[in-house]
């Protein structure tokens, strides 16, 4: 998840979010590189629009900040800013809908993303089709659990939902894509 900082912090999260607690501010720059290529990637995802993405960027570490003194890190920090980013993508791709009309890429710009040079514009197309008729909850899960790589626990913190409910959806989003017709040869063992 680092972004790549030319000389990282060797502080762990938790120390970072102590010293900005304490007062010291400038514990705020590690944080910010360590996570924003993924608050930026997780906003786009989200919303379908770099501009929009780069907004959410911004108020989440604004929201980050407002927590401090008094912020408990008592989890990974993703966990923390992940309800955060989604609420504010949600946000932003409501007001962009209502003064542009536009519809919700944010699926196609994911796989997009996801799928490189090499992917095949069909199975993208495809797989698109398929998140977009899961039912959100299970999509947002599988996303969670596959893009972001948040373990199931971690899912669960950031939904505030249970733990069984995590692993409930992700099984039948996986279910639904092995089942779906569009899919299946990417499933099956057999395939050559």
């Amino acid at each position: 998840m680092p972004s790549g900082e030319s000389h990282p912090d060797p502080r762990s999260d938790a120390d970072l979010v102590a010293s900005l607690n304490a007062g010291d501010f400038r514990a705020f720059e590690p944080l910010y590189h360590r996570y924003r290529d993924w608050v930026i990637a997780l906003a786009y995802r989200l919303t379908g629009n770099h501009e929009d993405a780069l907004d959410v960027c911004q108020e989440t570490f604004a929201y980050l900040l407002r927590k401090c003194p008094g912020l408990t890190l008592s989890a990974k920090l993703t966990t923390l800013l992940y309800p955060a980013v989604r609420h504010l993508a949600r946000d932003a791709r409501r007001k962009r809908s209502r003064h542009a009309g536009a519809g919700d890429a944010a699926l196609e710009g994911a796989i997009a993303a996801e799928g490189g040079p090499d992917a095949v514009e069909v199975s993208r197309q495809e797989l698109a089709a398929v998140l977009a008729g899961l039912p959100e909850g299970r999509r947002e899960v599988l996303l969670m659990r596959f893009v972001d790589a948040m373990s199931l626990p971690e899912i669960a913190a950031a939904l505030d939902i249970p733990l069984g409910t995590v692993k409930s959806r992700l099984h039948h989003a996986l279910d639904a894509l092995r089942n779906d017709d569009r899919l299946r040869r990417h499933f099956d063992s057999d395939a050559s």
